[in-house]
């Protein structure tokens, strides 16, 4: 008998999973798993919605089906619509749910009209729809997200103002001189962008939004809101079921939670103290977990133990990913980002920058020690390739090269 394996979530995880192997998916959403990363194309028209899609998986995904309950005991996932779904082993890909921030205005699920999520298609396809040239719209939230709703809202025609509460742009990822170059991009395809201010309520009228108000009693008009506040795990699921959940669904390096026949992956999971919240540790996890699943043995009886693999063959493994985060801004003259690592240097490191003013190009890489911890690119992306697998491999460098070779077209190679 082979072994019955259920997903939860259609989104990347779970898609890639599917990809790999014959299994259950259970997707939420009515549309068929996409790539969550382009949607700020679809928003701005680069792309149609149905050029998104992931590639098919390798049986049917069930749309439009929300798991409700976990039961353990009998090992059932309980659907909204009253059916039963019985698994050898459950892989749980939930994803997240964008954080929606503590205002005045904004209580309950219901949003105010005007007021949209930035997470999924349907909020995507939902923006598109009432966007137009001339719209006022604020988007809330100066990071990785932030910053793509609001180039994309730009390109549509829309007055669009960018508010952080932090001191810069995707401060997660950029230094200060990055981040400034960013702002003066941003800026120049027509967006206001305000940093180092509270968003403290909204303003409506009969139940629609009307302004943003910020905590200096500053107010911006505003006919359409867009919440880009960070993502949280979905965790609801896993935790009635009594998993082991922290910030994420706490799993091994098997992507095994406290369950062992129940694995998570992706956004929702959380591995050795880290949720990632990005496509490519997703994948990878998705990768390792379907090489796990192949080389388990066949599906156990009710009474019996989890498989486990001899002690001296431990089998595949996640040891965690080093994630480069890439962005292209449209305009006039587009620009390319990508980061990676420690951005920021620590007293003692070694930093090597290179900046062209006239052309919007700025470089740099932070070396602590004989191994390179992170950098940052923007305007001239030739070396990334060279820069990542340097990166990615924890390796240590050179002695015989100088630091400046790490910033050259071909990496020093």
């Amino acid at each position: 008998m082979s072994t019955r394996i259920v997903v939860v979530g259609g989104g990347t995880a779970g898609a890639r999973l599917a990809q790999r192997l014959p299994v259950t998916l259970l997707g939420e959403e009515s549309h068929a798993p996409y790539n969550r990363v382009l949607l700020a194309d679809v928003l701005a028209g680069r792309y149609a919605s149905e050029v998104i899609a992931l590639p098919g998986t390798r049986e049917p995904v069930r749309l439009g089906v929300r798991a409700v309950r976990i039961d353990r005991a009998a090992r059932t996932v309980e659907c909204a619509d009253g059916s039963l779904v019985g698994y050898d082993r459950l892989v749980l890909a939930t994803g997240s749910n964008p954080v929606l921030p503590p205002l005045r205005g904004l209580r309950g699920a219901a949003l105010p009209a005007g007021v949209h999520p930035f997470r999924t298609l349907d909020d995507c396809l939902e923006l598109r729809s009432v966007v137009r040239p001339g719209v006022r719209a604020v988007v809330i939230g100066g990071g990785l997200l932030g910053v793509s709703a609001a180039r994309a809202l730009a390109s549509l025609g829309a007055e669009v103002v960018l508010t952080q509460q932090g001191e810069r742009l995707m401060e997660r990822q950029l230094d200060a001189q990055a981040s400034a170059l960013l702002r003066e991009h941003v800026e120049s395809l027509g967006v206001e962008v305000h940093t180092e201010c509270r968003v403290s309520g909204l303003k409506q009228r009969d139940g629609a939004v009307t302004a943003v108000e910020l905590a200096d009693g500053f107010v911006l008009d505003a006919q359409v809101v867009v919440l880009a506040c960070g993502v949280r795990p979905r965790v609801a699921l896993a935790r009635e079921a009594g998993l082991d959940v922290a910030t994420g669904i706490v799993v091994d390096d098997e992507l095994r939670t406290s369950d062992p026949y129940i694995h998570a992956i992706g956004d929702c999971a959380e591995h050795a103290g880290r949720v990632y919240g990005l496509a490519g540790p997703a994948l990878e996890q998705a990768d390792v977990l379907a090489d796990v699943l192949l080389t388990e043995a066949p599906a156990p009886t009710r009474s019996a133990p989890a498989a486990r693999r001899p002690t001296t063959d431990p089998g595949p493994r996640y040891t965690g990913t080093r994630a480069l985060t890439r962005l292209t801004l449209g305009g006039a003259q587009p620009l390319d980002l990508a980061a990676f690592g420690e951005a920021t240097a620590r007293p003692g490191d070694d930093i090597v920058q290179l900046t062209d003013a006239s052309r919007g190009a700025y470089r740099k890489v932070v070396v602590r020690g004989d191994r390179l911890v992170g950098g940052v690119l923007l305007g001239d992306l030739a070396a990334v390739g060279a820069l990542a697998r340097a990166w990615e491999g924890d390796e240590a460098l050179p002695d015989e090269a100088p630091l400046l070779h790490l910033l050259t077209h071909d990496g020093g190679s």
